[in-house]
Parts: structure tokens; C-alpha cells; sequence
């Protein structure tokens, strides 16, 4: 396979000759190559290249909605000298007529998102071409996002290739690429952001300044130069642009925000309900346990092993019983074996991938000699879908595709593994009619794998599904969460974990995770307690370890680390209430979860390089620590008022303070004017109704929504939730909280309220009968019955 970095001549745009109003935008004609820039948002612009001058009516693969399904959008076109700009009510997109060169302008002319060298494409070659664009890198811009990545947030400097490869164990900070392959980045500098979702599905890469310093270049194999420019300027609005492009993800269950537990090696029935024993027993909240390889009969997916597994129905019944449920694995490599039936209906089907000679394309996994179905075909991924009821019946909440990079072992497993590669690239696929080559869509295998596994869990469950997956492409997050892989039991893991999910964030994927305490090796017991502290405040938190490591479970590593486990994790299932409303908003609009500093600064040049420390929502900073024996580190709070979250001391930012971190602690803030919505301990998410709902307010001016349905159903999609909106407003000695009226048709049960207002003194109870205030962490507490009415609370501040 030729690579990204080879020498080729390039040909680029020469005058423009003509242009016409088309529809939604406007079309360029160079006297032979044609651009198309359709206008789909006030921020959201869609740039093509014909290089033969015809825009063929291609698919596209990832994109949520087609063009013409965006509301009309008004626009201008002026001609000025040697030039032609576009104008929507927020940016322009200016034409230098002769070279053909774009450049993108907000409503005050700040220029971004420039040509360089502008678009280039090669010669085609075995029936496609190269294609690139180059840009210009303006001064203090960097850039994030990217999908899955190694390395620091900022990837200024840096070549990433899009390829979704299975790395080998031990990767490192250095390692390129990953598992998933999102082509989609945030630039971001001092009063201006933007966004890029490059569509092209081939093998591609971004340079962002590393081979030619001042210039960031997309390019791909084959395929389109075809690419949305998204404008912010905030970065809220890159990402509810990307939102509109590329699709939200659905609102989880509600359990799937707990605690998952997992370990390849969990090989009998015995084992895993000695696993759900422990939990109960120790009083660790845990919601999901997941089914590695070792349950399946002879590796054949949505199959069980007779000897370990005798009776999954009873099983995974009792498990729901005790609040468990059970997430099983499926890989996409199918035994090749007459006498199973999902290889023999996948035949009749014909299901599978097949060569460029028309013969079925074998390659070695787990089972050894295995066939992989062709998901890009709507048929193929409805038979996929299908044969999850096998699963369901039996009791399965939830599916987690692995090895869909795709992956393909040099040998038999049964006799090594030999080298890792995958399908052969001009394998055959695609729906009839638009057949293509696995090179194209190998970096949408995941994606369709995942999809599948989606629509039939969705179809047979009758509520909403859970689907984990390794490989993914951009818009993966419409189906599925992910996780990083498989990641090592390496301080530099934990590390590189944090930037990793805030990138994921950034580019569109907000339900995302590490395997706390790595997959890989053996971890150290202080390394699982802080890999611990910053996995249960991440959006998806699951523990996992690979066969014949040392167990790593909370209890593992003796009784001090089972209580700092237990500690955070009760901390987590607390905050189910603000973590869910957060998933709601995700669900919605597209914003992350866990996000950088700069996503709420982003004119704070000092929050571009932080990459470890990040913001669950926008109210909570966590700052984990990273290095063994730390007990110490130095943390960074931007302007305003934070409090911090074990102490209530106040700190005024902007501010560098360094934080004491003894091994049960990790730096957490909270935003002055937070409202954080609670809710009582919890073994599991649906274990009892949310009561009392804790209100803790941190004084100064902020709102918060809290969202709520029955956590389980697809009601919600039919007007079945409410939402209540507080606000919190400080004036002078004052304090002022208001808890808005309860809207929506859902109902919650009965409940009390408990208001507990932070960092005051006992002088703010007056007016209030009942309060009791704790002077020691200077906390007020009231509570009264919910009736889900407008209600005024006035506190007396200093």
C-alpha cells in the first residue's frame, strides 16, 4: 500500500473562468476542474473538488443528514476586484479568482481556515487519485480533537494518520495510528474557533505544521476532497456543528453510567457470580459485568460455552436480580465451520466479504479460519442485527465489539497469532450497485459492526441497548461508546488517557473510556487507586485486565485501595444526577462530557497546553494525579471564584496553587455558582428512586437543568421526561436561589429536596426554619418536599 509521505506531482486550480448560483451555494468553474461550496448552516460550509469537472452522486458514508436536508439557508455572493465571498449572517468564504484560492473570515473579518497551496489531486491510478489541501496556520492557532490519539491535547506539530489499525501491545506515546479513525478536528486561538470534518474514508492524514511549519495539509489515498468547515467561534459551536453533521449520541440507560467490571479470564459461571458476591458484599456500587471471549463455545460468536457456562438464562436472570447487568462480546471474525449456523446462514446469504476473485475472504482470529461479514451492506447489517436475539433471549443488556478494526492474525491462534494485519484492501464490499474496495471503507468496519449491533439490540430489547466498541469512524458516537483499547498498567497510560477522552469530546464522541488500571500487565496498588479517581468521573467507566495478569478488581490490592475505590465510586453513583443531565445535553447538542479547560476559556492561552486536568461538565475540575509516590501537584484555575471540593476553601483565579494530594484525594474544584444536582448511596443506578435530590450550591451566579426520565425506555423520545431549571444569583450581601417549575409530561416519585449551601456563614439561615448549619466545613442544609413548583430561597451572605 503506498504511503501518505510519497513524492507525486500534484495539479492545482488555475483562474477561475465562471461561477454559477446552484441551489444551497455556489459552483466554481476553473475550465475544466469545478469546486462546490454549499452553504448547509450560518456556520456550517461543505467544500468539493471535481477535478474532472463532475460531482459524482456518491454516498456518504458517515454524514448523519444529506445536504438537501438542512433548512435554505440565505446567503450573498459579491464580486470585489479579484475576488468573489460568499456571506451568510456569520462568516464569509472569499475566492481569489486567480488561483482559486479559499479563505474563511468571521462577521469582523478575522481571516481562518486559509489556503496555502490550496486543493491538489494526482494523477488517477487503479481507478482513483490522491488528493490533498493545504492551510495556512494562523499565529497562536492549535488544534484538537482528531478522534483517538497519543500524545498531549495539542497536536499542533504533529502527523496523524487516519487508519484504524490494531496496534501492537505496548504502544506509546509516540504511536500512530490507533484503533479509531476520526478525521474530524477543533482549531482554536484567542477569540475564534473552528472546526474540520475531513469526509473521506480512505486512508488519510492530517500534518499539522510538522513537515512544513506554518501550514496544516488533509490528505488522502483516494477518494474526495470533500470537507465542512464549522464555525464557532466558540467552541460550543464547533461542536453543536458537528453535531449537525454528524449526528448525537442516544441517551444511554441509565446503568451504563455505573460501574462496569470486566476481565478476560472470567471463564465459568462460578467465577462470575463469586465476582457479583464481592461487589454486594464489600458495598461497591457496580451496575454491568462483562463477557470476554472465554464464554463462547470454541470462540463462535453468539455462542456459549457448554462446560462454563451450562445455563446463561439462569445466570444472567439472577445477576438482573441483585441489579447486574451482563454485556457480552461479539468480534466480527466468524468461524468458518458448516456445522454453525451463523457462518452457514451468513453463506446462503452470501454475508460475507469476498476477494477481489470472487472467492470468500478467510482470515485467522480466535476461531482461526474466519469469515467477516460486509456491514456497508443495509442487508447484511439487518442478518447481523438479527442474530443478537440470540443474546437477548438469554438476557443480554448490552453488546461489545472488539477485534473490528478489522483485525486479522498471520497464523491460527491456536498456533500464535504471527503478524497483525487485516482484510486485503481490494477485497470486495459496498450495497449493489456501489460497489467498492475494502480500502475505502476498511476505516468503516467498526462503524457498521457497531451500528448493527445497535439496530437489532434495539429492535429485540425493548429498551435502550448499550454497544461498546473498539474501532470506530466519525459519527461513530450514533451507536455506540468507546473505549481506548488496549492500553497498559503504565503510569504513562493514565497519563496519556486524560487528553485521549478529551480529544474523543472534542471530536463528536462523548461516551468514552480507558480500562482503569490498564489491560495490559500488572498494575501497582497506588497506580489502580488514582487511575480509579480519575476513571469514576469519566464518562464511561469500566474496569478490565487480559488473562493471566493479576486481578484488578477495587479489592485487589488490600483494604486501603478497596476504600478509595469504594469512595469514588459512591462519589460517582452521588453524581448520577449531574452526570445524566450532562449525557442529555450530549444527547441534544453534541457537547462533550469530560472537556478541556480551554472548552469554557478559550482566551485563556494558558488552559491550550493543559492536558492534566479537565472539567466533567462545566462545573467540575478534576486534576489526577499522574506519578508514582505524588502527593502533591501543581494545578491551574482559571478566572473566577472555585472552591474546593473536600475542604470548601474559596480560591480566587486566575491562579497556580499547589494542591495536597495524599492517596485517598485527587484535586477536585468546583465552579462558584455550580448547582449540583445528587442524588443517596447506591450499590446500582436503578437500585431506588432519586430521593432525597441533594442540591449543593457553591455561592455566586450560575444555572443548571436538571433532566429526568424513567432511565431505561425509549419513552423519553416521545415527550416522556421533564426538566427543572435552577438558578443561583449572588447581589451584594445576598444570595438568591431559584428553582424554576418542573417541566414535561414525566412525573418523578414523591421526594425530598435537601438544599445545601457551601462556604457560608450561620447568618445565612435566617428566614429559614429548620436549616441546621455544620460550622466546621461552613455548611448550610435545608430540606422540604418536592412538589415540583417555582420556588425563591434568599440567603443573607457577608
Amino acid at each position: 500500500m503506498s504511503q501518505l509521505s510519497k513524492k507525486e506531482t500534484f495539479s492545482t486550480l488555475g483562474t477561475l473562468r465562471s461561477y454559477e448560483r446552484a441551489g444551497r451555494g455556489i459552483i466554481l468553474d476553473f475550465g475544466g476542474p469545478r469546486v462546490a461550496i454549499t452553504v448547509l448552516t450560518q456556520r456550517v460550509i461543505r467544500v468539493r473538488l471535481a477535478p474532472d469537472g463532475t460531482f459524482a452522486a456518491r454516498r456518504s458514508w458517515a454524514v448523519a443528514r444529506a445536504d438537501d436536508q438542512f433548512p435554505q439557508v440565505a446567503f450573498e455572493i459579491e464580486e470585489s476586484g479579484g475576488a468573489l465571498t460568499l456571506k451568510t449572517a456569520s462568516l464569509a468564504v472569499l475566492i481569489e479568482r486567480d488561483r482559486g484560492s479559499l479563505s474563511f473570515a468571521d462577521a469582523e473579518g478575522k481571516p481562518f481556515c486559509a489556503d496555502e497551496t490550496g486543493m491538489q489531486w494526482g494523477e488517477p491510478e487503479a481507478g482513483t487519485r490522491r488528493v490533498a489541501c493545504t492551510k495556512r496556520i494562523e499565529a497562536d492557532e492549535h488544534f484538537f480533537g482528531f478522534g483517538e490519539r497519543t500524545g498531549p491535547l495539542d497536536k499542533l506539530n504533529r502527523q496523524l494518520i487516519n487508519w484504524a489499525t490494531d496496534p501492537a501491545l505496548g504502544h506509546g506515546p509516540g504511536t500512530d495510528p490507533l484503533y479509531l479513525a476520526i478525521p474530524v478536528f477543533m482549531a482554536l486561538r484567542h477569540g475564534l474557533a473552528y472546526g474540520i470534518f475531513f469526509n473521506n474514508t480512505w486512508r488519510s492524514r492530517f500534518d499539522m505544521g510538522a513537515r512544513r511549519p506554518g501550514t496544516w495539509t488533509m490528505e488522502a489515498e483516494g477518494g474526495e476532497l470533500d470537507y465542512y468547515v464549522v464555525f464557532g467561534p466558540a467552541p460550543q459551536q464547533v461542536s453543536e456543528g458537528f453535531a449537525a453533521l454528524l449526528g448525537t449520541m442516544p441517551l444511554p440507560p441509565r446503568w451504563a453510567l455505573g460501574y462496569h467490571q470486566s476481565r478476560w479470564g472470567h471463564a465459568t459461571e462460578s467465577m462470575v457470580r463469586e465476582l457479583a458476591g464481592e461487589f454486594r458484599r464489600r458495598g461497591i456500587p457496580c451496575d454491568a459485568i462483562h463477557l470476554d471471549i472465554d464464554h463462547m463455545n470454541g470462540y463462535r460468536v453468539f455462542t456459549w460455552n457448554p462446560q462454563g457456562f451450562p445455563d446463561p438464562q439462569t445466570l444472567l436472570s439472577d445477576l438482573r436480580r441483585n441489579g447486574f447487568h451482563t454485556v457480552a462480546i461479539v468480534d466480527p471474525g466468524v468461524k468458518s465451520d458448516p456445522d454453525f449456523r451463523v457462518y452457514r446462514e451468513g453463506m446462503e446469504r452470501d454475508a460475507f466479504i469476498r476477494r477481489a476473485d470472487g472467492s470468500v475472504f478467510h482470515g485467522y482470529v480466535w476461531p482461526d479460519d474466519s469469515v467477516f461479514a460486509d456491514y456497508t451492506r443495509p442487508e447484511v447489517r439487518e442478518w447481523w442485527g438479527e442474530m443478537q436475539k440470540a443474546f437477548v433471549d438469554a438476557g443480554i443488556s448490552g453488546i461489545w465489539n472488539d477485534m473490528n478494526e478489522p483485525t486479522v492474525f498471520e497464523l491460527p491462534y491456536s498456533q500464535g497469532t504471527g503478524e497483525v494485519g487485516t482484510i486485503d484492501l481490494d477485497a470486495i464490499q459496498g450495497p449493489e450497485g456501489e460497489q467498492t474496495i475494502h480500502a475505502e471503507v476498511h476505516n468503516l468496519y467498526g462503524q457498521g459492526m457497531a451500528r448493527a449491533s445497535y439496530e437489532g439490540l434495539r429492535r429485540y430489547l425493548g429498551e435502550r441497548p448499550f454497544v461498546l466498541t473498539r474501532s470506530g469512524f466519525a459519527g461513530i458516537q450514533r451507536w455506540s461508546a468507546c473505549w481506548m483499547g488496549d492500553n497498559s498498567s503504565w503510569w504513562e497510560h493514565l497519563e496519556m488517557a486524560m487528553p485521549q477522552l478529551m480529544n474523543m469530546g472534542l471530536s463528536g464522541v462523548p461516551f468514552v473510556g480507558t480500562d482503569i488500571g490498564g489491560f495490559v500487565g500488572n498494575a501497582s496498588a497506588d497506580l489502580f487507586a488514582r487511575w480509579m479517581q480519575f476513571g469514576a468521573l469519566s464518562p464511561f467507566c469500566r474496569g478490565h485486565s487480559m488473562i493471566a495478569t493479576e486481578h484488578h478488581e477495587p479489592w485487589s490490592f488490600g483494604p486501603r485501595v478497596e476504600a478509595i475505590c469504594r469512595e469514588f465510586l459512591r462519589l460517582r453513583y452521588r453524581l448520577l444526577p449531574y452526570l445524566y443531565s450532562l449525557f442529555w445535553e450530549a444527547a441534544r447538542h453534541g457537547t462533550p462530557v469530560l472537556r478541556p479547560l480551554l472548552y469554557h476559556f478559550p482566551d485563556d492561552l494558558a488552559t491550550y497546553q493543559l492536558h492534566d486536568q479537565a472539567l466533567l461538565g462545566p462545573q467540575l475540575l478534576m486534576a489526577p494525579i499522574y506519578h508514582p509516590g505524588r502527593e502533591h501537584r501543581y494545578v491551574y484555575l482559571p478566572a473566577g471564584a472555585w472552591y474546593d471540593w473536600w475542604s470548601d476553601e474559596l480560591i480566587a483565579g486566575p491562579a497556580h496553587l499547589l494542591a495536597h494530594a495524599p492517596l485517598e484525594r485527587m484535586p477536585l474544584y468546583v465552579r462558584a455558582g455550580a448547582i449540583i444536582p445528587g442524588g443517596p448511596d447506591l450499590s446500582y443506578a436503578d437500585e431506588r428512586a432519586l430521593d432525597p435530590l441533594t442540591l449543593d450550591l457553591y455561592p455566586g451566579d450560575g444555572t443548571f437543568t436538571l433532566y429526568e426520565d424513567d432511565g431505561r425506555s425509549f419513552e423519553y423520545e416521545r415527550g416522556q421526561f421533564c426538566t427543572t431549571s435552577y438558578t443561583l444569583r449572588r447581589t451584594g450581601g445576598r444570595l438568591d436561589f431559584e428553582i424554576g417549575p418542573r417541566e414535561g409530561a414525566y412525573i418523578p416519585p414523591a421526594r425530598q429536596i435537601v438544599i445545601r449551601l457551601h462556604g457560608v456563614d450561620e447568618q445565612a439561615m435566617e428566614g429559614h426554619p429548620g436549616a441546621s448549619f455544620d460550622p466546621e466545613h461552613r455548611l448550610l442544609t435545608l430540606q422540604f418536599s418536592d412538589d415540583g413548583s417555582t420556588r425563591t430561597l434568599r440567603f443573607k451572605m457577608q
